[in-house]
């Protein structure tokens, strides 16, 4: 699963301005005062205070209200300028001439996975002075962008051996430990992982099938459609039938707003549980499934993950094979099925069930 050390997010102390003037000297059309648009950034979204303005000198008045860093990046028109990462509760500013265009605007931090978490707005520079100011909340997403917006899918067919993967100690405690730090009232239950948790070593062959197909519409709207039948070391027959997206909150892990495809992610880009490798990932989502074993219902509210990543585990005994798994091949389709919200733990070792499918595949769907 939820990115480790796969990207370097400095500290900064203090504030750093930055002062960016591009082009040519500024013609008397720009010669009016520059235009200020007040910044807040947060999990997970970018709120301008001006959803418009008149092209010109802008200066943006950057605050990071969220609970961990974030960046700040303005796209368009042959520009892509963007700050240094900024600390929760910290502030910065950018200033830059811009022409009539739309703009993207966005956090990267992550190699863009904040901004595939929502993160994400644009702003309209017209050539006179515009009265489309929409203050906080209204500027998450402008008409064009939706305008434009596209339902993406994926097809996953999960392929070679299957493993589960059982509770025992997570193998690079030492490299987890200065990113336990920032969890806070979390780190004592994250902490518990490292000694007993499901990212281990601790596997056994298994046998089964897993295939979906998602829809990543945006936010509430995502889907998802899939079957997996597997075995596990106890001989019991499992099978889970999967068609409703989750989309809240989940424990040491962001508001993932359904199917999310092409993230890379883990540890110190903030995104997701720092317990396991840096990777990147074709799609992952959290979803509610039916979860029967031996053909009878043991729930129709299991909480499952699903993800399509790149490789940490090696062939022959499947242990965690890397630290920073990002640039191999993405091909292992991991399951958890965990219980649904104030249910009893499942019938397995530490109460969940945890497979992965080691050479699987995907394609675009309709």
């Amino acid at each position: 699963m939820t990115q480790l050390h796969g990207v370097a997010i400095r500290n900064v102390s203090g504030l750093l301005v930055v002062a960016l003037a591009l082009g040519a000297a500024p013609s008397l059309k720009h010669a009016t005062a520059p235009v200020q648009i007040t910044v807040k950034l947060s999990e997970w979204k970018v709120e301008l205070s001006q959803a418009s303005v008149a092209a010109g000198t802008v200066t943006f008045a950057i605050t990071n209200a969220g609970s961990i860093p974030h960046g700040f990046e303005v796209e368009g028109h042959g520009i892509e300028k963007e700050i240094e990462v900024i600390q929760p509760g910290a502030s910065d500013t950018l200033t830059l001439t811009l022409e009539p265009a739309t703009y993207e605007v966005y956090c990267p931090v992550g190699e863009d996975s904040h901004k595939k978490l929502g993160m994400e707005t644009h702003l309209k520079v017209v050539g006179a002075r515009s009265s489309g100011s929409s203050g906080y909340g209204e500027s998450a997403m402008s008409e064009t962008h939706e305008a434009r917006a596209t339902v993406q899918a994926i097809r996953v067919t999960g392929g070679g051996p299957v493993i589960q993967i059982l509770p025992g100690p997570f193998p690079f405690p030492d490299s987890a430990a200065p990113i336990l730090k920032q969890f806070g009232d979390e780190r004592e239950g994250l902490e518990s992982q490292v000694k007993d948790g499901p990212y281990s070593n601790n596997v056994v062959p298994s046998a089964g099938t897993f295939s979906f197909t998602a829809w990543d519409k945006g936010a509430v709207r995502d889907s998802v459609d899939g079957l997996a039948e597997f075995t596990t070391q106890d001989g019991a027959r499992w099978k889970l039938v999967l068609d409703r997206v989750q989309t809240k909150d989940v424990p040491h892990h962001p508001r993932f707003g359904g199917v999310i495809l092409g993230l890379y992610y883990h540890g110190v880009t903030q995104v997701h549980t720092p317990l396991v490798p840096t990777i990147n990932s074709a799609v992952a989502l959290w979803a509610f499934g039916h979860l029967y074993k031996n053909d009878q219902l043991v729930t129709d509210n299991a909480m499952v993950h699903v993800m399509l990543l790149s490789r940490t585990r090696r062939d022959g005994d499947f242990a965690l094979a890397c630290w920073n798994c990002s640039k191999n091949k993405i091909e292992e389709l991991q399951l958890q099925i965990l219980p649904g919200p104030g249910e009893p733990k499942l019938a397995a070792p530490g109460g969940f069930l945890f497979l992965n499918w080691e050479k699987s595949s995907s394609r675009k769907a309709s």
